[in-house]
């Protein structure tokens, strides 16, 4: 049965959907099946693997409110034991279906039953935003993991996530766990960066990945080609970081 992880951090513009790209792809090359579901309406994730957006007859939104079966949605992409269900624009609207559904919050894990036999790990990339579409991710999840930037804003953000967190167990999901908060952009050179890790450090040790993805002009430019960076650019450092995680998340669940 496949294990879902959410990639989840409601400050925007922190790496989150280049990592669950990355790390789905990672992943696949490492030889297990992967589903990656775009849970968020910009659909980035489903752009950065090659797929048009406007051209979709069926998306995510259609199989979490019970329009279209889910393994109908699911599309196979051209990277090794990569499948994706996409998204656009569409799903900006699933916020007010779901508030009208019965059992709100549990609706993507009654979507996501029918596909547990079908892969290794199943990834959602959730929307910047602490609304009813990343606890319906986190409600379905049997982890999350934290993409953070060094920065102080992020700190505050994560405090303001772990609560959203807490909750999601007490009401829906006991079995909720914290696989790990991973630095993006991480620039070692910078004081504030050391600052931000050693505040990380004091509370989430474990939590913390040992490895951190660095700023690249490489992992910027890979999805405008629609393409993972072990694919644009198979030896560059993001490429061999995002490959380094994928392996301690192996190890971690």
């Amino acid at each position: 049965m496949a294990k879902i992880i959410s990639f989840a951090n409601q400050k925007g513009g922190v790496g989150k959907t280049t990592t669950a790209i990355n790390i789905s792809a990672a992943m696949g090359r490492l030889g297990k099946r992967v589903l990656l579901v775009d849970m968020d309406p910009q659909g980035n994730a489903t752009a950065g693997l090659g797929i048009t957006k406007n051209k979709l007859t069926v998306s995510v939104y259609d199989a979490l409110i019970e329009k279209a079966d889910s393994k109908s949605v699911v599309h196979k992409t051209k990277f090794t034991n990569l499948s994706i269900m996409p998204s656009n624009i569409l799903l900006a609207g699933a916020e007010l279906d779901l508030s009208q559904m019965e059992n709100q919050a549990l609706c993507a894990k009654k979507m996501l039953a029918p596909l547990l036999g079908d892969y290794d790990y199943i990834f959602i990339d959730c929307p910047p935003a602490l609304g009813l579409l990343t606890v319906n991710a986190l409600a379905a999840s049997d982890g999350i993991i934290i993409p953070m930037q060094c920065e102080y804003y992020a700190l505050e953000g994560l405090s303001q996530l772990m609560i959203t967190v807490r909750k999601v167990r007490q009401l829906y999901n006991p079995n909720l766990d914290i696989t790990g908060i991973l630095l993006t952009m991480y620039n070692k050179q910078l004081l504030l960066t050391k600052q931000v890790k050693e505040e990380i450090a004091k509370y989430y040790t474990e939590k913390l990945f040992k490895n951190e993805i660095s700023r690249s002009v490489k992992l910027s430019e890979a999805p405008s080609f629609g393409k993972p960076i072990c694919y644009y650019a198979r030896y560059n450092k993001g490429a061999l970081e995002y490959q380094a995680v994928a392996k301690e998340i192996l190890m971690r669940i």
